[in-house]
């Protein structure tokens, strides 16, 4: 990477250019003396290489050296010669640089923490100093996997015909979906830009504007709790054609998902499974189930709902699921199974336990209730083997479909099936259309306003609006939601009965998306899309557990950027040009 100040970096040099002089530049990553040498390593985006210099031949070098730090900026001239000591570990551990002159471009103050691949700051401490941790190389490595990865989508995406279009962050707040971050006008007082959660609407237009096939890698915002997998701001690969169906959008991603894992990972991602919504809930309590492992959920209220247990006898739902192997727990053990679906993040009220033994014999939590006839018709109805355990929970159907599903995941990792470096990928499909909300008595959108229901759901929307299908679909890697996705409504007619049917009266309905339906008087083609988030496919392609770790400048668990010290209060005279009274705010 040869420019006015260096030949070459500090990660191409070998056996190739051995006496070449070279000019490398960088920053002092360790200085060590050894006898009569005194050895730097110089480290750039590139890599490590050594330099060596001679007290006996070169005392003033050694003494300037003396006087350096960690993480200072120089400039050497030297040699290439071959390493006595190599380092296998490192692509230059062949050679090293015989310096014949250096130059200190800049100092550098102490680096709060080291700047190597097991640093010792913690994750508050590296987030302060990002731009010093972005130097060290697992976090390096990812922002160049993120950049390998979006020129990868890029490339396929244009290969396939479509067009990048970039689209507004200032637009206007629905109040549709997660909350909005908003933003203050100036010139007009009172009144508020939202940051967008999506450009969902302007893509929509696009495909109105007869742009058939549009994508663009789009940073979106939603202020909302934060998770491994969540960031107030986070991109997405954004994606919308025209004149398709569902099948059509399926394909097209389905290809582009098997492109990534062929270029990136080198594996070879087969046809991929689809499941409705429905089965997803009923045999994993789960939207997203990973389904790198069994363990499918077993409807047991046939033959566990005819003795005195009331639990099971009250409950709409009792379902099971079987770990193979896991007969022999101990007591300890499954009372630490039953501690974890009593805590909060799960919320059940207990968990029934079946150890069936070697010997043909079972034990129960519930003896009390159920003879071993009973307890073989469960193993029975469970497919339940000798030596494996199976684990009980009971209450409403969602609930505890959802709960059981938690209990799944963590019996997964127990038992060590949800494996690194191995990947399941699934369609979901057929979800519901609208879910009700007891708390505002009203209906919401699963997805949002604008999905289309099934074409033989469209006449019961009025009528039995929670038994309506959505024509929309989500691709689930590994248990985690990569992407979404709908054909949408392109009929002005029917997407006022879905504001409707969504409470919205005609009023707030054109306030509040009039563009859109304005739009669709003018020609709106059949359309449909899909997004991935780009942040969450690093993480899942890298087996990394967490988002941050693929973002440049990430927030804290907080949504707090410690770094820059924001979000944080601005003054009075701003406050005044927005038009926004400081009381207002106390």
């Amino acid at each position: 990477m040869k420019t006015s100040l260096r030949t070459h970096t500090c990660g191409e040099l070998n056996m190739q250019h051995l006496n070449e002089k070279v000019t490398l530049c960088g920053w002092i990553q360790k200085i060590r003396k050894l006898g009569g040498m005194t050895f730097i390593d110089l480290r750039d985006r590139y890599g490590i290489t050594q330099l060596a210099f001679d007290a006996a031949t070169q005392p003033e070098l050694c003494q300037q050296i003396d006087s350096f730090g960690r993480e200072w900026v120089i400039q050497v001239k030297g040699t290439v010669k071959e390493r006595y000591s190599k380092n296998k570990n490192i692509p230059t551990g062949d050679i090293e640089i015989m310096a014949d002159e250096i130059t200190v471009l800049n100092e550098s103050l102490t680096p709060p923490f080291t700047i190597e691949d097991e640093s010792d700051g913690g994750d508050e401490l590296r987030m302060r100093y990002r731009y010093l941790d972005l130097r060290r190389n697992p976090v390096k490595n990812n922002l160049l996997f993120r950049h390998k990865l979006s020129i990868t989508i890029r490339n396929y995406m244009n290969h396939i015909g479509f067009v990048e279009i970039e689209t507004p962050f200032l637009v206007g707040s629905t109040p549709e979906g997660a909350r909005d971050f908003v933003v203050p006008s100036r010139l007009s007082h009172g009144e508020f830009f939202a940051l967008p959660q999506s450009p969902q609407t302007f893509k929509q237009l696009l495909m109105v504007a007869g742009f058939d096939r549009y994508f663009q890698i789009v940073k979106c915002f939603r202020d909302e709790d934060l998770r491994a997998d969540r960031q107030p701001e986070f991109t997405q690969v954004d994606c919308e054609m025209s004149f398709v169906t569902q099948e059509d959008v399926i394909q097209i991603f389905e290809g582009l998902l098997k492109h990534i894992f062929k270029e990136i990972k080198g594996i070879e991602v087969g046809d991929i499974e689809r499941i409705t919504w429905a089965d997803a809930m009923k045999y994993y309590g789960s939207d997203k189930p990973d389904a790198r492992f069994g363990m499918r959920f077993v409807e047991l209220n046939d033959v566990l709902q005819h003795k005195e247990f009331k639990v099971f006898n009250q409950a709409e739902l009792v379902v099971g699921i079987v770990a193979k192997g896991c007969a022999s727990y101990t007591r300890k053990q499954l009372d630490g199974l039953t501690e974890f679906v009593k805590r909060p993040q799960v919320g059940a009220s207990g968990l029934v336990y079946v150890q069936c033994h070697e010997d043909g014999t079972f034990k129960s939590s519930v003896d009390k209730f159920y003879d071993q006839a009973d307890l073989q018709a469960v193993a029975k109805k469970a497919n339940a083997e000798p030596g494996d355990l199976i684990l009980i929970m009971a209450g409403p159907r969602v609930k505890t479909q959802v709960q059981m599903g938690a209990l799944r995941l963590e019996m997964g990792d127990r038992l060590g099936l949800r494996k690194k470096g191995e990947y399941k990928l699934l369609w979901v499909v057929d979800f519901p259309l609208l879910e009700w909300d007891e708390e505002t008595q009203r209906y919401y959108a699963m997805h949002h306003p604008f999905t289309a229901p099934k074409p033989e759901h469209e006449a019961i929307l009025e009528t039995k609006p929670g038994e309506v299908n959505a024509n929309a679909y989500d691709i689930v890697i590994n248990g985690t939601e990569v992407g979404g996705g709908s054909i949408r409504i392109h009929d002005k007619n029917l997407q006022k009965r879905m504001f409707k049917a969504l409470g919205f009266t005609e009023e707030e309905a054109q306030k509040q998306f009039g563009f859109l339906m304005n739009a669709f008087q003018y020609g709106a083609p059949p359309h449909g899309g899909l997004a991935l988030g780009f942040d969450r496919l690093c993480a899942i392609l890298s087996d990394a557990d967490s988002i941050r770790d693929f973002i440049a400048f990430p927030k804290n668990n907080a949504a707090r950027d410690v770094m820059l010290n924001a979000p944080s209060t601005i003054s009075d005279a701003q406050l005044k040009e927005l038009g926004i009274k400081v009381s207002e705010w106390e």
